[in-house]
């Protein structure tokens, strides 16, 4: 097949397959759900420009890798993808979302009662804001998915993001989580709502997570977000943003992102909280990237070879030509387990770009 014929099915296929091999995990449902989340955009060549231009990655290609590493060692690789149809449009995928879930649904038993709950909340006639819905694969060793949906508080309009988002708390019977939030995350005018996400299984660890994108935060204001949740070290968080962007006081760039997770039995407080650092825009070239990272992953006891495994999976290309690859990275805190996120960009599209 020459260059210009690949497809983006065809480029994620291979990439996918190569990042099963480094987390050691069966490749069968992964390729089956990245060719269904894809939908029309899998057979667009390459050479022609995105069918959307999706907000998941900085290139408009519909789809995001993350290798997930706890602690202890355990690896974890997701999938985050907007489905698009032939004939896209805000609308339009809006509905091919919602057919996506149904037939998932139908497949893997998904639980659906909270979706449900707040179905209507994010899908108005005439969808607002950069997307409707998008999903999150997430995989563990045996290869089984786990099912995560991510809604657009903005879909309504930025104006109404604070009301629906605080009424889908209350719908899932987290009255206090919405007033918490607003405590700890959205103290400034800079501060936005991004996501309202909810995994799809009937598992009492199953969440609800929102998303604040802190705009031209210093540390010491996701520091405070962190102390949302009690028995954490807040203090982690700066570490984390020094490690990656030394020197850094303010992010003026793309944000840093601020989430809480409220699972069974939480009422207020979250049972933790992850801070997302986006390292593109923050360093000179993947090859800064790539080092800072690596000095992350042995403060945490990580073995830094993962990095070059999941990079090594994705491309061959000179790490020093450009940022972008290594998106964004996150540290996830609770006050029994902490882990790291590292996020990548397929590059199917020429890779990052300048922030709007």
């Amino acid at each position: 097949m020459s260059t210009a014929d690949t497809t983006l099915g065809d480029l994620t296929r291979r990439q996918l397959h190569n990042l099963c091999r480094v987390v050691g995990m069966d490749r069968t449902d992964p390729l089956r759900l990245l060719g269904e989340v894809l939908g029309a955009a899998r057979d667009r060549p390459l050479s022609r420009p995105p069918l959307w231009p999706s907000d998941i990655a900085d290139d408009a290609t519909p789809i995001e890798y993350s290798v997930q590493v706890d602690d202890g060692g355990g690896r974890h690789l997701r999938i985050l993808a907007e489905t698009l149809p032939a004939a896209p449009g805000p609308a339009a995928n809006l509905r091919a979302a919602q057919h996506l879930v149904t037939a998932l649904a139908e497949r893997y038993d998904l639980a659906l009662d909270q979706l449900r709950a707040v179905e209507d909340l994010f899908s108005p006639e005439e969808p607002q804001g950069r997307f409707s819905w998008w999903f999150s694969f997430i995989f563990d060793a045996d290869g089984r998915p786990r099912f995560k949906i991510y809604f657009n508080p903005d879909v309504r309009g930025a104006d109404h993001a604070g009301e629906v988002v605080r009424e889908a708390f209350n719908r899932l019977g987290l009255d206090g989580a919405h007033p918490t939030v607003v405590d700890y995350a959205l103290r400034r005018e800079a501060d936005r709502l991004t996501f309202f996400a909810l995994d799809l299984d009937n598992s009492p660890q199953s969440r609800v997570k929102l998303y604040v994108s802190q705009h031209d935060a210093c540390v010491d204001d996701v520091e405070r977000a962190a102390s949302a949740v009690p028995g954490i070290d807040r203090y982690q968080v700066g570490d984390f943003c020094r490690t990656l962007a030394p020197g850094v006081e303010r992010f003026p760039g793309r944000p840093l992102v601020s989430s809480y997770s409220f699972v069974e039995g939480d009422r207020e407080k979250p049972s933790n909280y992850s801070i997302y650092l986006p390292l593109r825009d923050y360093v000179p070239d993947d090859s800064v990237a790539r080092v800072r990272v690596r000095q992350h992953l042995r403060r945490h006891r990580i073995d830094p070879a993962m990095l070059d495994e999941v990079i090594g999976a994705l491309t061959d290309r000179d790490l020093a030509a450009r940022a972008g690859l290594l998106a964004h990275v996150s540290v996830r805190l609770s006050p029994d387990q902490t882990g790291t996120t590292i996020y990548a960009s397929s590059e199917a599209y020429a890779g990052t770009a300048p922030e709007n």
